[in-house]
């Protein structure tokens, strides 16, 4: 096995699986070119093409145009919105310019003369604010219109239908003026109805409360109106109602909004006094009465001062609302565009730290990566940080680390690869020669399992021969079973007969001696008749003679009959038991013929097992032979293994491992592996060991180099105090095998040093911690 390294700089290894490009048609087409990345492939290939500080510089600008773009929209769009609510602003400002005008002009139509000179300068104060802010805003028109009314009205002083357009016009102005300057769609809830109220609904109720008291005044003395007056005064209080209700209903809303203007706004909400007069006015229209004249027209003017001070509040709110949100949108600007500014010089400050962190990392693992190329593993990466270069870092010792204990294990490996692969040769060697003489043994095997199998043959056909012996035995035994059935049931038939002869024999003597009694009942009347009776009493003796002599004959038929009936029974016995003995010979006969039945079986199935064996056997001996074949073959196979590491060995040569003070690692992990064998050389030779001196950790070279100058270099190495123990460990159990030998106690010797014993464990953990402490801990 040979090992090449390249000379030149790394490059991305290529998955054996990975595909390579076509060539030929379409090979640098569109589908070649998005065929390993997909939609990023133009990415990859840009950033492949150039260097750090243009992909640095690609980057930032995609990232600082549309930062640059959003920074700019956002600013432009906080400055409408201040330019906005600035503009609303110049709104309120109008509109406070308005109330003056507009208190004296209500108090002008409820009778109180309000000097034309002043009316005039409020005039002329609000003409000065149009002509800076009449184009802005887009109220010229209005104001032209408001300046003819009252130009109209002076000329008709007293003439109501005047001075209600100057009012007309001023109410026109003030919804201009809402409209040019952004008060109609202020955005937010607190002061859009502060507006609402200022703007649209106060001087209207002003405007109506006024027009009813001067409608009503003359009424309300008299006591009486006219239709046509009811129906003015109904329609200005309905305009009224509905415009104060509006009203109610907006300051509930900005309070339930803000409730920092609860306490202005809650004593506006609870005064009664435009209600009350409202109140007082729809029962005069319902049902006309005289009334007290002054207080009506003190009730309708404290109404209009109220409107006019609501009004002047509500302005005064309105404006501070949007000047706090002025300031709010100026500190939001000015906090966020700071935050962006902060934020650039941050990401540029972090972008050329990451710039020098990257540059000087890459060169680190760059100048380890081409040490390693040359073959020199003795350099050191250190980790600087956490981040991905550092991670990098990490991996790159790993893999020297790695490199280490593979070139090292590659090492000491090759060595142990010579001296296996000759062992493994001869070991092979002998496998073939054990082999062929289990191939011999297998023929024999072979032909010794044809004989049992030609054995069992025969025993299977006469097992089935006397199967059907059996099987004839026992229908014979089945036969004389019926035959002595018959004859038990003619002896029972016998001995009913000799039951019936005996009851007849019974009769007959009574009959004999019912003739006996007769015969002597005749003598006795013969004896009485006398000479005339002689002759029938010797009939009558003669009859009793018979008599006499059937009831004796009767008696020895008898007695006859009973003793042959007794040994008609006696038979019967012995019958019945002959048909027991039969029954129970056919059951056995039964039973014998079931078990060679089941012999006959068992000896087929046992001729087909040994048949299979002896082929299983004839397999083995194919199978051994073609064994021996490959043991040959391992054998060869050794051999070159053999050459394939000294070349290996020669290899991996090149490399250069750092050295501990100059101690030979490879040297101390041989000697150490070394041990078994030695041991088992020991064992096999009951040679003795020098107990006393293996058992010790400071007489080898590692323990002298351990307990000397690894110790004043490395002894505060964790990984060194854990080596310390193991070696002790280590040298322990080569005494206690030592002891072992040296008792004759071979047994206990052989399970220290197996797999699972305490000298393989301790051989284990010495060798890997010194190949630990030869990469340098």
């Amino acid at each position: 096995m040979s090992v090449s390294f390249p000379q030149a700089g790394l490059a991305p290894a290529r998955s054996a699986a990975s595909p390579a490009p076509v060539e030929g048609r379409g090979a640098h087409g569109i589908g070649s070119f998005f065929r390993y990345h997909g939609p990023w492939a133009p990415g990859v290939r840009l950033f492949r093409a150039v260097g750090f500080r243009a992909k640095a510089t690609v980057i930032s600008a995609v990232f600082a145009v549309p930062i640059v773009v959003l920074a700019t929209q956002y600013l432009g769009s906080m400055s409408d919105q201040i330019a906005f609510s600035a503009k609303e602003r110049l709104g309120v400002r109008h509109a406070r310019a308005m109330l003056p005008l507009a208190e004296s002009l209500l108090r002008q139509r409820a009778g109180s003369e309000a000097p034309q000179g002043r009316i005039q300068a409020q005039l002329d104060e609000l003409a000065t604010l149009q002509a800076d802010d009449a184009a802005m805003l887009g109220t010229a028109d209005s104001h032209r219109r408001l300046v003819e009314a009252w130009q109209a009205a002076s000329q008709k002083r007293g003439d109501a239908a005047s001075a209600d357009a100057v009012l007309t016009a001023l109410a026109e102005l003030m919804v201009a003026v809402a409209d040019g300057s952004n008060l109609t769609l202020d955005p937010d809830i607190d002061s859009y109805y502060l507006m609402d109220t200022a703007m649209f609904r106060l001087l209207p109720i002003a405007d109506a409360v006024t027009r009813m008291q001067a409608a009503a005044l003359g009424p309300v003395s008299t006591g009486s109106a006219q239709a046509a007056e009811l129906r003015v005064l109904a329609r200005h209080h309905s305009l009224a109602m509905a415009h104060a209700e509006a009203v109610l209903a907006d300051l509930r809303k900005v309070v339930a909004y803000d409730r920092a203007l609860a306490p202005v706004l809650d004593p506006v909400i609870a005064s009664t006094t435009l209600r009350d007069w409202l109140a007082g006015l729809d029962r005069f229209i319902d049902q006309p009465a005289i009334g007290d004249a002054a207080a009506f027209a003190a009730g309708a003017q404290r109404s209009v001062d109220e409107l006019l001070a609501l009004q002047r509040t509500a302005l005064d709110q309105l404006d501070h609302l949007i000047e706090l949100r002025v300031d709010r949108l100026e500190r939001a600007r000015d906090l966020t565009m700071a935050l962006i500014v902060l934020s650039i010089l941050v990401a540029a400050y972090l972008f050329i730290a990451f710039r020098k962190v990257l540059e000087g990392g890459l060169r680190e693992v760059t100048l380890h990566i081409e040490a390693m190329r040359d073959g020199d593993l003795t350099t050191s990466p250190r980790a600087w940080g956490r981040d991905e270069v550092a991670g990098l870092m990490g991996s790159l010792t790993q893999m020297q680390g790695a490199l280490r204990h593979i070139v090292g294990q590659v090492r000491s490996a090759s060595d142990e690869l010579v001296h296996s692969s000759s062992e493994i040769a001869t070991g092979a060697m002998d496998l073939s020669a054990r082999t062929e003489q289990s191939a011999a043994n297998l023929e024999q095997s072979a032909a010794s399992m044809e004989q049992i199998a030609a054995t069992v043959r025969n025993t299977a056909v006469h097992t089935q021969e006397a199967a059907g012996m059996a099987r004839v035995n026992a229908e014979s035994a089945e036969r004389g079973g019926a035959i002595v059935g018959t004859m038990m049931q003619t002896m029972n038939d016998i001995h009913q007969s000799s039951v019936r002869v005996v009851d007849i024999i019974g009769v007959i003597d009574g009959i004999a001696f019912q003739t006996n009694i007769l015969a002597l009942n005749a003598a006795v009347e013969a004896a009485r008749a006398g000479e005339s009776g002689r002759g029938f009493a010797v009939v009558a003796s003669e009859v009793r003679t018979l008599a006499q002599r059937s009831a004796d004959a009767a008696r020895e038929i008898k007695s006859l009959i009973t003793a042959s009936r007794e040994k008609v029974e006696s038979g019967a016995e012995v019958v019945r038991e002959a048909g027991e003995i039969m029954r129970e010979i056919v059951c056995n006969v039964e039973r014998v013929n079931g078990l060679l039945a089941h012999i006959a079986t068992g000896t087929q199935e046992q001729s087909l097992g040994v048949t299979q064996v002896s082929e299983a056997v004839h397999e083995m001996d194919r199978v051994t032979q073609q064994n021996a074949a490959l043991v040959e073959q391992t054998a060869a196979a050794a051999t070159s293994v053999k050459d394939q590491a000294a070349r290996m060995a020669e290899e991996v040569s090149r490399f250069r491992l750092p050295s501990a003070d100059g101690f030979d690692f490879d040297a101390a992990i041989a000697a150490h592996r070394a041990w078994k064998d030695k041991l088992l050389e020991a064992l096999r030779e009951q040679r003795q060991l020098d107990v006393d001196v293996i058992c010790r950790d400071d007489r080898c070279a590692l323990g002298q180099w351990l307990h000397g100058a690894a110790r004043q270099r490395w002894g505060r190495q964790p990984g060194f105090s854990a080596l310390v123990e193991q070696h002790r460990q280590f040298h322990e159990s080569v005494g206690e095998i030592g002891r072992h030998i040296n008792q004759g106690d071979g047994t206990r010797a052989r399970q220290l040093l197996g797999q699972d014993g305490r000298f393989s464990r301790a051989s284990t953990e010495v060798v890997s911690s010194l190949m630990v402490a030869r990469r340098g801990w």
